[in-house]
């Protein structure tokens, strides 16, 4: 398999979980990576940072820094826009798979 056309392919499915979980609740990187892994997509934190750094950059995520345990942690949630690129996302996710179902 060619590894890298795959994470191209993938890279949208990331944004769009990352929106979904972000508009439940504020979600922050660890978390996120995990998340990730126990749905098979496999990135580190150099792939996922650069991410959501640019979701916050195009108005898709806003940050908050809140103190755990002595350090900050970066938390992001989902702004009106990311909402709106989710709900937009979804019926197009959903109507590519009910042509690719079968």
């Amino acid at each position: 398999m060619d590894d890298k056309v795959l994470r191209k392919l993938f890279s949208g499915f990331i944004h769009i979980h990352i929106l979904h979980h972000a508009k439940e609740e504020a979600i922050f990187g660890a978390w996120m990576l995990e998340e990730l892994r126990e749905h098979g997509y496999t990135i580190g934190p150099g792939t996922l940072y650069p991410i959501l750094h640019g979701m916050e950059s195009d108005g898709l995520l806003v940050r908050e820094d809140r103190n755990v345990d002595g350090k900050i942690r970066k938390y992001y949630s989902a702004t009106e826009k990311g909402e709106v690129i989710l709900r937009e996302a979804r019926d197009k996710a959903y109507e590519l798979f009910k042509e690719i179902k079968d």
